[in-house]
């Protein structure tokens, strides 16, 4: 090799290595974005086998239902079906909220004699001592109120465009899956479509696991709470269905209103039904989680564990709740790659 061709051959290793920084740096600069498009995307694989079957049990009529109309009646099932839970929720969390506001007072001046006995207050301290005790001064403060405000609006914006980017995904599934298909070589396509048909089936599986275990711990919560004496123990069971969904933090934040209802009936049963929910929770983390997500999906407990902790890890509730259809993805990826080089040899 000539010394001008190891001039071109580091001109070139040059050009690639400031190509893949400028793309790295880019990608990195809309992560945001991306981040809404890989969960619209995950969205419209999961909902599709559901979209496809209204399609087919319509198309036995004479006029057969669209495929927009199908995604609309979908999603239209879904809002009332959380309008609906709202509307069993607020009559009793406000006859609640209101019956905790007039025992309020009695709470807090037992919550301020448990702080002194232990030395944690001074004696005789008033709230507003405590108050101007706090590290967080009133600049401070109003920044915290505006960004958390900020950021409440910033995330309705997000699950709206999340919402219809789906709609426009799901509509068009077939025109990009076929599109994708043709990205490969004739030889290879079949295997390619029938990689998207697993993916397809492992998110759709995954979906149904999250609803499944949403069921186990209403369930179990509805028996616990009835067994404990909590009031609107039905109601409580159905906030601790819904925060099933959400990953990390959603058992924990369903289950401040059990423990709040039940502290204005006494404290000791507060203790116990905050009790009973760290119970629940290990048992959802380290034995239900796995085990559906392992029988509905097809992907090893330990994988499903290494996953949830590396997405929690990486981005948080979001990262936990993509990590399961995340790492099935992958399975099928690497049982494609694994395939063809088992092929090869």
């Amino acid at each position: 090799m000539t010394t001008l061709d190891h001039k071109a051959l580091i001109r070139y290793a040059l050009a690639g290595a400031v190509l893949a920084a400028a793309l790295a740096w880019t990608l990195y600069l809309v992560r945001d974005a991306l981040l809404i498009i890989y969960v619209s995307a995950i969205i419209a694989i999961g909902f599709s086998p559901l979209v496809d079957a209204a399609e087919q049990r319509t198309s036995a009529w004479r006029y057969r239902l669209p495929r927009w109309a199908a995604i609309l009646g979908i999603y239209c099932s879904i809002l009332g079906i959380l309008v609906g839970v709202g509307l069993l929720i607020f009559p009793p969390l406000v006859m609640q909220a209101r019956a905790l506001w007039k025992v309020l007072p009695e709470l807090l001046v037992r919550g301020q004699e448990w702080l002194t006995a232990r030395g944690i207050l001074q004696p005789g301290a008033s709230a507003t001592d405590v108050i101007r005790q706090t590290p967080v001064g009133g600049s401070d403060a109003v920044t915290t109120v505006v960004g958390a405000v900020w950021g409440f609006i910033g995330g309705i914006f997000g699950v709206v465009t999340i919402l219809i980017l789906s709609f426009y995904m799901l509509s068009e599934s077939r025109q990009i899956v076929r599109a994708f298909v043709r990205i490969f070589p004739r030889a290879e396509r079949s295997r390619v479509q029938d990689a998207c048909h697993r993916v397809t089936t492992k998110v759709s599986a995954w979906l149904g696991g999250q609803l499944l275990l949403a069921g186990i711990i209403g369930t179990s919560a509805a028996i616990g709470l009835w067994l404990l004496g909590v009031p609107y123990f039905y109601v409580l069971a159905l906030i601790a269905a819904i925060g099933e969904m959400i990953p990390v933090v959603g058992p924990f934040l369903s289950a401040i209103p059990a423990v709040v209802v039940a502290l204005s009936v006494s404290p000791g049963l507060a203790l116990a039904v905050a009790g009973f929910f760290f119970m629940q929770q290990q048992l959802e983390n380290h034995i239900l989680v796995p085990r559906v997500m392992s029988r509905q999906v097809g992907v090893s407990p330990v994988i499903v564990i290494v996953a949830l902790l590396i997405g929690g890890s990486l981005l948080g509730i979001v990262g936990a709740i993509l990590a399961v259809p995340t790492a099935a993805i992958l399975q099928v990826l690497i049982e494609e790659w694994a395939s063809k080089e088992t092929a090869t040899f």
